[in-house]
């Protein structure tokens, strides 16, 4: 197989109708045009669930916000509406979805979502867990929940809170989140987003305020966090504002990286494979502005970021011994793009 469906999440606040499918032909190293997968409000997040059977999207509608649920036709890419779940005010930033569970973080409310589907993938409305608190920097005035999705063993649900300076440990009981552990990041960094080594023994949490990469020992038996290494994810001389975005990990747990908003960059490093410490590489230029997300192809062969304030889907190729990233000349239009997800 070399041609595989893309989805692209989008603010609709000018021009974007919703999420927009794309392919990537990994032989050919091209990407198609983009089209409208799916007329929806601000589909800002996109995931799959496990089998990738069902895309579900974060959405937002005459003054509500919440999740939609689609089912995916594999051989032509469609996405056919199942339902849909909203209620009163600002929509989710990020949704993730296992096993008979969707998840999402509302950034504006500071709460997590947790929502049960069903056989057909309908998802039933949500049981909300607000998070209460702020930190030092302006942007922290309340909880700003970013990110909320399981870990690898499913045993637990994490949430990095922007707003706190918290990486919170949550299991499922009675339908509802109960706390087990609670991860301090350094006041005033901001967690956005984290990721898992495959070892399922480490983890990376991304800070957008600071932007740096925090490298965590994971306790699975408990759902603890130990800090074990910080590492700056920009340029140390780049005194501009900086927003990070993204982090995501190679299969092969050799090669981390993450994207930043202001310095217009992936920043790439290569993982120690006994300690899980992280070591820079370099930076690469995001082909855009503001690369809000990226996404690694099924192959891995490629990087594709998007960059929402020029609205465009870039490809890069991927070198799988040394990590670095070569842009291409493949480039499509997608309005107001947020994040990318691949069909495998």
């Amino acid at each position: 197989m070399s041609k595989y469906f893309g989805y692209a999440g989008t603010y609709t606040r000018k021009t974007s109708q919703g999420i927009y499918r794309f392919s990537l032909d990994t032989e050919k190293e091209q990407l198609s045009a983009s089209e409208v997968a799916a007329e929806l409000g601000s589909p800002t997040y996109i995931n799959f669930n496990e089998n990738q059977n069902y895309l579900y999207a974060v959405a937002q509608e005459d003054g509500m916000g919440g999740i939609n649920a689609f089912r995916v036709d594999k051989t032509t890419g469609e996405l056919l509406p199942v339902n849909g779940q909203l209620v009163e005010g600002n929509p989710p930033c990020y949704v993730e979805a296992a096993e008979n569970i969707v998840v999402t973080s509302n950034y504006h409310k500071g709460d997590i979502g947790l929502h049960f589907t069903n056989e057909n993938g309908e998802v039933e409305q949500g049981h909300f867990t607000k998070h209460e608190g702020n930190g030092p920097h302006e942007r922290q005035e309340k909880p700003h929940v970013h990110f909320s999705g399981f870990t690898p063993d499913k045993k637990y649900i994490v949430a990095a809170d922007l707003g706190t300076d918290r990486l919170v440990t949550y299991k499922v009981a009675d339908s509802s989140l109960q706390e087990v552990s609670t991860f301090h990041a350094k006041p005033g960094s901001g967690p956005r987003h984290i990721v898992f080594h495959p070892n399922k023994q480490v983890a990376y949490l991304l800070t957008e305020l600071s932007t740096e990469v925090i490298v965590l020992d994971y306790n699975k038996e408990t759902g603890e966090f130990t800090e074990k290494q910080t590492i700056l994810a920009k340029p140390a001389d780049f005194t501009e504002t900086n927003d990070a975005s993204a982090i995501h990990i190679t299969s092969d747990g050799k090669f981390l990286y993450t994207g930043n908003r202001g310095h217009n960059s992936i920043a790439s490093f290569k993982v120690d494979p006994e300690s899980g410490e992280l070591t820079f590489i370099n930076f690469t230029p995001s082909g855009g502005e503001w690369p809000r997300d990226f996404v690694l192809d099924p192959t891995e062969k490629f990087l594709i970021a998007s960059n929402q304030n020029t609205g465009n889907v870039v490809l890069f190729k991927r070198d799988a011994e040394t990590g670095k990233l070569e842009q291409t000349d493949q480039m499509i239009d997608v309005p107001e793009v947020v994040c990318v997800k691949f069909l495998s």
